[in-house]
Order: structure tokens, then C-alpha cells, then sequence
């Protein structure tokens, strides 16, 4: 697994890391989890999950924390399941919104600028006014 997650972060880290590939990086690996827990509580749990489509139902179900409650586990490991699941489904929210955060907040900074580069420019002009002050009066 070690291995496998090092080829992906390779990949992943081939051109610089934008807040939309971060996204899809995550939409990605969340779809993944979502798929293999569908797998594993299948075969986990094979007396309440009697179809691969009854237990993707409930991995969605999971992982989109929605919880119908038409399906419901009931042993530890498909509990210890549906709890990766849900911290994989609020970890990609998460990521969604601060996605889209990072974007408005980069359109703003295209359109206004720096904020406190202003700021910071000013000063230093004053700075070196002042320098030039106290260079003058040194030399006399």
C-alpha cells in the first residue's frame, strides 16, 4: 500500500499542486474508498448486503453521510467501514470548499492586488526618505 501511495503522490505531484487538482486528487481517492468499502463490506457482510448494488447503495449512503437507514450495518466491522466512509465523505466536503475558497480568493487577488502591498511599499519609501534624512545630516 506504502508503495502504491507513493506512485500516486508522484503522479499527482508531476506539475505544480493547483487548488482544482488538489480537488480532484481528493474526488478521486474519495470515489476509490467508496468503491472498495462497497467491496469489503460485501464480502464482510454478506447476509445484510445481499447485492454489490445494495451495498454501493449504502457506500454512497455513507459516504454522502445522508443515511437513509434502509440499510444498516450491524457488526463492529462494518461499522469500523462506514466510519472510514463518512470521514472520507466530510474530508471531501472539505476539500470542495476550500477548493472553491481558494479560488475566489485568488480571482480577488488578481482583480485588487495585494492588499498590503500598498502599505508595505509606502513605508518603505518613508524609510528610505528618513535614511536619506539622517545620511544627510551625518555628512554635515
Amino acid at each position: 500500500m506504502a508503495l502504491s501511495g507513493n506512485r500516486y503522490l508522484r503522479f499527482l505531484l508531476r506539475r505544480e499542486l493547483t487548488p482544482a487538482r488538489a480537488g480532484w486528487a481528493i474526488a478521486s481517492a474519495t470515489a476509490a474508498v467508496t468503491l472498495l468499502c462497497a467491496v469489503v463490506i460485501r464480502l464482510v457482510d454478506p447476509a445484510d448486503f445481499e447485492s454489490f448494488g445494495q451495498s454501493l447503495w449504502w457506500a454512497v449512503q455513507t459516504v454522502t453521510t445522508v443515511g437513509y437507514g434502509d440499510i444498516v450495518v450491524r457488526h463492529a466491522s462494518g461499522r469500523v467501514i462506514g466510519a472510514i466512509l463518512m470521514l472520507s465523505g466530510i474530508g471531501f466536503l472539505t476539500v470542495v470548499t476550500a477548493v472553491i475558497t481558494a479560488a475566489f480568493l485568488e480571482t480577488v487577488r488578481q482583480r485588487l492586488g495585494d492588499p498590503g502591498h500598498d502599505e508595505v511599499i509606502e513605508k518603505l519609501d518613508d524609510l528610505g526618505a528618513r535614511l536619506d534624512a539622517l545620511e544627510r545630516s551625518v555628512r554635515r
